[in-house]
């Protein structure tokens, strides 16, 4: 086939991702994992591909986070934390947020690009 018949297929770039998240501490210490796994398994689905990671932990919470479930405001004041880094392509971070937002036994997360300063230099508690 000549040269200028030749189909162009374009690499897609991928990014680093850090998704840092506190599991309600109402979740039985023995189901964390598998709420951390889930977290894994809705990046692997969209195609991410896992690089590093930290499972889950109790912790008491610098401050009281208050957040609306069962038709209350409830107070917490210890979570467990964890985090995962991943990379994947841009275009697929609309659908891991969408999958994490959808997580409820999560009090909060946060999803950020890493610098490659960051990428390079991980922290681990």
């Amino acid at each position: 086939m000549p040269a200028a018949e030749a189909e162009v297929v374009e690499i897609a770039e991928t990014a680093s991702y850090e998704l840092a998240f506190h599991v309600l501490p109402t979740v039985a210490e023995g189901e964390v994992a598998t709420v951390f796994q889930n977290l894994k398994d809705i990046i692997t689905k969209a195609g991410g591909e896992i690089t590093i990671e930290e499972a889950p932990a109790r912790f008491d919470l610098a401050y009281e986070i208050i957040k609306y479930l069962e038709g209350r405001n409830r107070k917490f004041t210890s979570a467990y934390f964890g985090w995962v880094r991943f990379t994947v392509v841009p275009s697929a971070i609309d659908e891991i947020t969408e999958g994490v937002e959808g997580t409820k036994e999560l009090l909060r997360h946060l999803l950020i690009k890493l610098t490659k300063a960051e990428e390079e230099n991980p922290f681990f508690l």
